[in-house]
This record gives structure tokens, C-alpha cells and sequence, in this order.
């Protein structure tokens, strides 16, 4: 690899604004906010608006909009009966 040209490869905080949740993750992205960490280190904080913890598909709480099928609207689209 080139030398100088890539960015630094570091341990960073992201942490899911809505829920709280904090996890340690490796990032080449850049933060002025540092929080201290478990392990008494500090690292760069990083805000994000979702997570795993906060994401629909991970938490069960997904919404299924169109769960009937096709036939099922075709019949209650025309009032037919099984």
C-alpha cells in the first residue's frame, strides 16, 4: 500500500441516539466528541440515528404492510368469498 494516502484505521464509539446503546467498532471516520470507555480508554464518539438495537428488523417490532397476498386482495377488493 501506498504510504500517506489512507486514512487512520481506528477504535471508535458509535452510539444509537435513541435507545442509548454504545458499541466499540473499527472506523476511519473522524469525530471531535471522545467518550471513556469500559475499559478506561477514550475514544472517538460517534452519533447515529440507528443501530441494531433500535432497528425495526432486529427488534421484532418490524410492521408488514402489505401481508395479505395476492389473491386474498383480489377477493376482498371484490367482496368474493372462499
Amino acid at each position: 500500500m501506498k504510504k500517506g494516502i489512507h486514512p487512520e484505521y481506528r477504535d471508535v464509539v458509535f452510539m444509537d441516539t435513541t435507545t442509548g446503546f454504545k458499541f466499540v467498532s473499527g472506523s476511519t471516520k473522524s469525530a471531535k466528541e471522545t467518550v471513556e470507555w469500559e475499559d478506561g480508554n477514550e475514544y472517538p464518539l460517534i452519533r447515529v440515528e440507528i443501530s441494531s438495537d433500535s432497528h425495526p428488523f432486529y427488534t421484532g417490532r418490524q410492521k408488514f404492510a402489505q401481508a395479505d397476498g395476492r389473491i386474498d386482495r383480489f377477493n376482498k377488493k371484490y367482496k368474493l368469498e372462499d
